[in-house]
């Protein structure tokens, strides 16, 4: 069984007015340590299809299954980190990657040594008693990170979360959050618009069409390419021969959605 399945998945949004169709037939299976990306025009519903996978949104029809057990509503099993890291600025660094843990009564004393080491990890380990304010862009994305993992969950859900970054600082942040990934074994999804970023960074690419969003095809990333850091990734001769075949791809769907 693979660790995460999404079965026959429908979601409709409906209005006073109206009623739009965001996800048709949404079947995916994903295993255990897998990095998966999902491309697609906007609107095609990927941000949808991970809130359902978090249990935010309950779909229209169809079911999710993480690790054998049906998803019905948020726990610790899942972390989701957005584009804008949203630490709260009253709290220290310290005290903002431990709320989760708080939150749900395990700040132990171990747990919370256990984000620090994290936090030293990824190079924030003189800012622990900082504010957000007084850190740059990426360094507040780092930080949410590690918020992210310090419950344990068991899979990562990564809406854009480089998007609002410089491009420099992004790039160091994809080698940063792989490494970590893979460190630690996780399982994680990241919707992106950035087609380099996707093939950089995933073991496989599911590609979503719009009106309504329906898996369109899934690309399997080369071995050559998986075992390589994002960046080093960008510059191998398979990177660029990918990145127009789903160039093509992607241009198609945009006007194919446009049409419809």
């Amino acid at each position: 069984m693979s660790f995460l399945t999404v079965h026959d998945v429908h979601h409709i949004y409906v209005t006073k007015d109206s009623a739009m169709k965001a996800l048709e037939e949404i079947n995916l299976s994903v295993e255990e340590g897998e990095f998966i990306s999902f491309l697609g025009p906007s609107g095609c519903g990927k941000t949808t299809l991970l809130s359902i996978i978090a249990a935010l949104i309950r779909p229209t029809k169809g079911k999710v299954t993480i690790a054998g057990k049906l998803v019905t509503e948020t726990n610790s099993d899942t972390g989701y980190m957005l584009q804008q890291d949203y630490l709260f600025p009253w709290k220290t660094i310290e005290e903002n990657i431990t709320i989760g843990l708080k939150i749900i009564g395990n700040l132990t004393k171990e747990n919370r040594q256990h984000c620090l080491e994290l936090l030293k990890e990824i190079g924030l380990e003189n800012v622990k008693k900082q504010y957000p304010h007084q850190l740059s862009g990426g360094m507040r994305q780092r930080a949410a990170l590690v918020r992210t993992l310090a419950t344990n969950p068991k899979i990562l859900l990564l809406d854009e979360p480089f998007s609002a970054l410089d491009f420099q600082t992004k790039l160091k942040l994809e080698d940063l959050v792989f490494q970590i990934l893979k460190e630690y074994k996780k399982t994680a999804l990241l919707v992106t618009h950035d087609i380099g970023e996707a093939i950089a960074m995933s073991d496989r690419i599911f590609i979503l069409s719009s009106n309504p969003g329906k898996i369109e095809k899934i690309y399997d990333i080369p071995d050559e390419l998986k075992e390589l850091l994002p960046f080093h990734a960008r510059q191998h001769p398979q990177y660029s021969e990918l990145f127009q075949l789903l160039w093509k791809e992607l241009d198609q769907l945009e006007r194919k959605s446009k049409v419809n």
